[in-house]
């Protein structure tokens, strides 16, 4: 879940927030609360990259890592038509994720529960700087009868409203991993539609695999472009088989008659059983995210579905509409940017994805 959008990107400062808080129940405004501390504690701890290259007491990857940042961010303007303000800075937060967030279903439904914020609208996450904040509130939404997933997350967008330092919790990634992060998160800030957590996350995962094809292109590393083109290939292969699994638990859920409510919870426990089997039988020939690992039926629920879907279900629309633009950065961004103006129905519509 490396490339969550925060759900905590919701205000520039505290007056941005205050015609919600008027309105807000208790619980809401110490969601709010911990959000707007979690921030003041990223941008308290951001220093300027070039500060940081100078420091003598930075390690020597630490260095490595923002030199690279900083190409990127360079090749990100120049190249994909990106804006670049975010990256600038670095923060240590001494620690493995920034935040963590909480996904919710149905028991019954592979349709997410969804949160609503001021400037960016619904999403289908909710997001905690804290880990316990995280687990107290999906053990509240157990106790709801939901399925949930807790998940800590390396990197978020606030959508261009800040300028985002690079984190210590993503330095770890190979450089075309840390590639992809950039120029996902670059392009959230490039277009966001409010209210449509698919379609923004499908983008920036489309927009940022192209990015890194071109970079690596670029730089005429060829066996890099080919280990990371081997490297989607191999990931697809899991993904299909975790977004075949949440299409297969739809018909369950919608097309099927059942006696009582056991009788349609072992019909999930079969699929998810069934998608275990298949992960065994594909695991030989490929190494599974562990993001992704698909080692325990009881580890999946349709929350956890959901966080796959958010990310792909929609990039081979997206891939389709750059072809159509003949790879044309600036027409493509213009034509999903324009996207803003309509539904969801019909923006689905245009990216030939299937809606439930």
């Amino acid at each position: 879940m490396s490339r969550y959008t925060g759900a905590m990107m919701i205000a520039r400062n505290w007056f941005a927030l205050l015609p919600a808080l008027l309105v807000c129940s208790c619980g809401t405004i110490n969601f709010y609360t911990q959000a707007v501390s979690g921030q003041m504690e990223i941008w308290r701890k951001s220093r300027p990259n070039a500060e940081v290259l100078a420091d003598p007491g930075v390690n020597a990857h630490v260095k490595q890592r923002l030199q690279l940042i900083e190409e990127l961010r360079a090749f990100a303007a120049s190249d994909l038509r990106l804006p670049t303000k975010s990256f600038g800075k670095y923060c240590d937060l001494q620690r493995p994720y920034v935040v963590w967030v909480v996904f919710a279903s149905p028991e019954f439904s592979v349709e997410a529960r969804q949160w609503w914020y001021p400037l960016v609208g619904s999403l289908k996450y909710r997001g905690f700087f804290n880990e316990k904040d995280a687990k107290r509130e999906g053990d509240r939404l157990r106790k709801q009868g939901l399925d949930v997933f807790v998940g800590g997350v390396e990197a978020y967008s606030t959508l261009g409203y800040f300028k985002d330092p690079a984190l210590n919790t993503f330095l770890h990634r190979s450089d075309a991993e840390l590639a992809e992060l950039i120029f996902h998160e670059l392009t959230h800030a490039k277009v966001f539609i409010p209210g449509d957590t698919d379609f923004n996350e499908a983008f920036a995962t489309a927009n940022a695999e192209n990015g890194v094809r071109r970079w690596l292109r670029a730089k005429g590393d060829l066996r890099g472009l080919q280990a990371y083109e081997a490297r989607l290939k191999k990931s697809r292969e899991v993904i299909h088989l975790l977004l075949n699994t949440r299409e297969k638990l739809s018909d369950v859920y919608t097309l099927q008659d059942f006696a009582t409510v056991e009788d349609m919870r072992l019909a999930k426990q079969r699929v998810f059983e069934d998608m275990l089997k298949q992960a065994l039988a594909i695991r030989p020939r490929v190494t599974i995210p562990q993001r992704h690992a698909v080692n325990a039926v009881q580890s999946w629920n349709n929350a956890r579905l959901n966080t796959v879907a958010a990310y792909y279900t929609m990039v081979p629309g997206f891939e389709r509409l750059l072809q159509k633009h003949n790879g044309d950065l600036e027409a493509f961004h213009r034509e999903v940017a324009a996207m803003r103006k309509l539904d969801n129905s019909e923006r689905l519509k245009i990216l030939g994805t299937p809606s439930h």
